[in-house]
Order: structure tokens, then sequence, then C-alpha cells
């Protein structure tokens, strides 16, 4: 288990994630990318439990990934299968199993202050706060992808699936988008990423 994770996440964060893994009886797989998500906890109908994780090669997304998921898992057993996936007590379970990782030793120190800001609250995904997927997108490899804020006005770009957009005004919090096929608007979170279409 050491090698395997060796190669995903900071060597220093290796034996405290060994140690959660068989502490709470984690089969862990490592998946090819998925677009629309980083990772995800199941209870299997054996009653085992199951975490898949993407297989990045930015060790930090990964390793805040895999704690998140078991902290799903931790929160169901601790609480109940009855509250919210993401609710207070998931919030409370993630927090306190990500601050052992907060330090200089596993995170570069320009993300501390930004993933002490992150654990006060915790979002569903570390991509909707807009500070900290910036900051983590640094340690991507290179891509020729951009964040739709990052797209002008009436630029254009694709999606994953090969679907095809023109960047609108920006609402509140998200990006009016018109899919040009069909003429359908959509709204974009801002740190979304996108293929940009000259």
């Amino acid at each position: 288990m050491d090698a395997v994770l060796e190669k995903y996440i900071p060597s220093a964060a290796v034996p405290l994630c060994v140690e959660l893994i068989k502490k709470n009886g984690v089969h862990l797989k490592i998946v090819n990318q998925r677009v629309t998500r980083h990772g995800d906890y199941r209870q299997m109908p054996d009653g085992s439990h199951q975490i898949t994780v993407n297989a990045g090669t930015n060790p930090y997304r990964f390793l805040i990934t895999l704690v998140h998921e078991i902290a799903h898992l931790v929160a169901f057993k601790t609480y109940s299968r009855r509250i919210k996936p993401h609710g207070k007590e998931w919030k409370r379970t993630f927090t306190s199993l990500m601050l052992p990782f907060i330090n200089t030793q596993v995170f570069p120190s320009e993300l501390l202050p930004l993933l002490a800001l992150h654990f006060k609250n915790p979002k569903a995904s570390s991509d909707t706060d807009a500070r900290l997927a910036l900051a983590l997108g640094v340690y991507d490899p290179p891509s020729d992808d951009k964040f739709i804020f990052e797209i002008p006005f009436g630029g254009v770009f694709r999606l994953y699936n090969g679907k095809i957009f023109k960047r609108g005004n920006r609402r509140v919090k998200r990006y009016e988008c018109v899919e040009l096929a069909t003429g359908r608007m959509y709204l974009f979170s801002p740190n979304a990423k996108v293929e940009p279409i000259s």
C-alpha cells in the first residue's frame, strides 16, 4: 500500500493515509481520470467500503480527494447514513481528518493559508472554492485548458464531451454560456476547466 500511495501523494502523507485506510477497512481503487468527479465513496453490497480516486498527477488534489472520501465513510459510521452527504457532520469529520496533513511537510507553504480558510467550512468539492482550485491548478500537468473566467466575453470553448459554447455575461457567481449547436443557455462555474477554441 505504501509503495502505491507514494506515486500519488506527498511522501510525508503516506503513513497517515495508510493508517486511515487500514483503520476504516477501505478498499482503494485508483482509476483513470474522470471529468465529472475526482473521487467517490461507496458501501458495497457485501458491506465493504470502496473508495475510488482519479489517478491524477497532482499529489495535493489526490490527497484532499482521498481524505474527502474517507470522511464520508467515517461520518456515516459515526452519525448514521441518514446525514446529508456534505452536511455539518461530514464537514466536521473532513476537517478533523485533514488537520494532521496541513503542514509544510505535506503541502507547499503557499497553499497552507488557502487550506486553512477552506477547512473552516469545507465545500462539497475543492473545485467550488475558486481560490483553492486556482492554487491547486498550479500543480497540475501543463495543459491548454483554461478556466471559464479566463475565456473572454464572446469567446468560444469546448467541453470534455465535445460540446461547443460561447461565453456570455457573468451572473452573481456563474457565467451564462450558450451551446452553439442548440442555442440553449447554461450556467458555468467560473473555475470550470474548458478548452478554448480560437
